[in-house]
């Protein structure tokens, strides 16, 4: 077996594209994007997520991207992470450097590498094509090198962390972060678990690859001075944004991509002294949502759209009742069981109007990881303030992606609110017609010896149930006037780019990173263009229809489909909100999230 490493650069210079990203000099590099492709066996979302990592930790930016099989059996995958020294909106439409592990790793991926780009390849599983001179090649016997390090019991265990010590020794990057991190991620099991990690680590970067790679890529050096960055996923900032909201109580039901929201909140709610519960099914979990908040404590209870449409008569319920309740939705590809480990936005229109009756809800889309946490803030203030049930639309590309920002204050942010049992007065009524509902939790004295009644069924100001015409009436326009007095208290959208132009692009949920980049490149090619991103959906905030009257097109892109009607779901609603011919529609179905490419060919074409 070989022990250096196949090199072959191409024939002539890579070329210059535009933009930041023009020179792969050491002294002008600022970011680089690494794909890794291979098999969800092979553990690359693992080495993948400690690169992502180590720049958060570095103060650099950093966003990733992957895709999973949904069968128990596993098959291929693959991690991209896209590291910089400023920002980073994307996770990157082309790799400047694919590791592929398997040989359909090499044939389903290298139309990914731009030209000039570096392929290392495990020359033990992979031939890549010899005609092709557009790319660097670097052959290393990954698989029969992670054997010899570790020993012949190890077969392609390990192979994910000896190919993050090579990644380590071609980036040159912060080689004892690194080991800290793995010591991190495997101090909790045995120790020798953890020694064979860390030998694979060390094998990886000990091999001689050379100055090659090293002399096309660098990083410029994070700032020192720079504020402290956390790195996580979106899952784990919301989970971590609700604790800060002061939530303390929910229950679920396991389903993907939702399912680390709950462990971590099964984990971390009794350090606060709170309680998640596992219920049987998903309608019993949101059963015991309710009662909770009915307790007096906001709760949440969340899933993916198809555990949504079993909770949904409990949270008509709690329209009706005028509960508040936090409801997540981690959306992925449907209808039904659908694409369990893929993206789309194709439940907006369930979280807006799935219910029977008029059961007004709330709904708000976090844009980013680090949105996931502040959106969870904003759910539950408005959730306590209006008591209403607040749907939180994250998806499989936020719930999956590790970003890097800034570290929340805390002291300023943390809130810890107890019930509220204090006695109310003789007239006191909990549906008053004139004021938002606050319901008084079980045990609350009531001076004037009248006690207030919930109930899913139409009722009187103290909540006992009526059929009267007149009263269902006027407590189907007090539900309403919620939400149009939370809408008169929406900022406006900021527009990124010119405030009017030639087309406007609308966006929300995860498409923002892809959006923004989108204008920012049109922009440096003279395009008018500009962009606005909504993270209240539902009510929408108002000025919109001034902002739309600027441009001369408006573009929604959103990942759903276009419908019967030729319109996405959002795309749809905006034009019947504002009877706008010229707001149209850019949609994808495809399971992936948008690149840049597609959404300049689609507004500009």
């Amino acid at each position: 077996m070989s022990t250096s490493p196949v090199v072959e650069e191409p024939e002539t210079p890579p070329p210059t594209p535009g933009g930041a990203r023009a020179d792969l000099r050491p002294e002008h590099i600022r970011e680089a994007v690494i794909r890794l492709a291979g098999n969800s066996q092979d553990g690359i979302q693992s080495a993948g997520a400690f690169l992502a990592r180590l720049a958060g930790r570095s103060s650099q930016d950093v966003m990733t991207y992957m895709t999973i099989p949904s069968t128990i059996s596993g098959g291929a995958s693959i991690f991209q992470v896209r590291i910089g020294s400023g920002e980073v909106l994307s996770a990157g439409d082309e790799a400047d450097f694919l590791v592929a592990f398997y040989q359909h790793s090499y044939d389903e991926h290298i139309h990914h590498l731009r030209e000039g780009g570096v392929l290392l390849y495990d020359s033990d599983q992979v031939e890549p094509d010899p005609e092709e001179k557009r790319f660097v090649h670097v052959g290393v016997p990954i698989t029969g090198l992670t054997i010899e390090a570790l020993g012949g019991t190890a077969k392609d265990k390990g192979k994910n962390i000896f190919t993050l010590g090579l990644l380590s020794k071609i980036f040159n990057f912060d080689v004892e972060k690194l080991k800290k991190l793995i010591t991190e991620r495997f101090g909790g099991k045995s120790e020798d678990v953890l020694n064979t990690a860390l030998m694979a680590f060390q094998s990886g970067f000990a091999y001689p690859v050379g100055n090659v790679l090293s002399r096309l890529y660098h990083f410029e050096p994070a700032d020192a001075s720079a504020q402290a960055q956390i790195t996580m996923d979106g899952n784990q900032a919301l989970a971590y944004g609700l604790i800060a909201a002061g939530v303390r109580y929910g229950a679920g039901y396991p389903i993907t991509p939702w399912t680390s929201i709950m462990e971590i909140l099964r984990s971390e709610f009794p350090k606060y002294g709170g309680l998640f519960v596992q219920a049987e099914d998903e309608l019993g979990a949101v059963s015991l949502a309710l009662g909770m908040s009915y307790a007096g404590n906001l709760s949440v209870t969340g899933s993916a759209g198809p555990g949504i449409s079993l909770k949904t008569e409990a949270i008509g319920w709690a329209s009706m009742a005028e509960i508040p309740l936090l409801v997540v939705n981690v959306q992925r590809g449907g209808p039904s069981t659908g694409l369990p480990t893929n993206v789309e936005q194709s439940d907006l229109y369930q979280a807006i109007f799935g219910g029977h009756g008029d059961s007004p809800r709330v709904v708000l889309a976090p844009r980013t990881v680090e949105d996931c946490f502040y959106v969870a803030l904003e759910a539950a203030r408005i959730a306590r303030k209006y008591s209403t049930p607040v749907f939180i639309l994250s998806d499989t590309s936020l719930a999956t992606r590790i970003e890097a920002f800034d570290e929340p204050d805390l002291s300023g942010l943390m809130m810890n609110p107890a019930p509220d049992i204090s006695p109310r007065d003789q007239e006191y009524k909990p549906y008053a017609l004139d004021h938002l509902t606050h319901h008084a939790p079980p045990g609350s004295r009531m001076l004037g010896d009248k006690y207030p009644v919930v109930t899913g069924l139409e009722h009187d100001e103290m909540g006992h149930p009526t059929g009267s015409p007149k009263l269902h009436a006027a407590m189907t326009a007090k539900r309403r006037r919620k939400l149009q007095e939370l809408a008169k208290e929406i900022a406006i959208p900021e527009i990124h780019g010119d405030p009017e132009g030639e087309m406007l692009l609308v966006g929300w949920g995860s498409t923002y990173g892809p959006i923004s980049e989108a204008v920012n490149v049109a922009r440096e090619r003279g395009e008018s263009l500009s962009s606005i991103h909504l993270r209240h959906i539902h009510p929408l905030p108002e000025g919109l229809a001034q902002i739309f009257s600027r441009f001369k097109r408006v573009l929604v892109i959103e990942m759903n489909d276009e419908g019967p009607y030729g319109y996405g779901q959002l795309a749809s609603i905006l034009r019947a909100r504002f009877c706008d011919p010229k707001i149209h529609s850019l949609t994808k179905t495809d399971g992936l999230t948008f690149r840049v490419r597609e959404i300049l060919e689609g507004a500009l074409k």
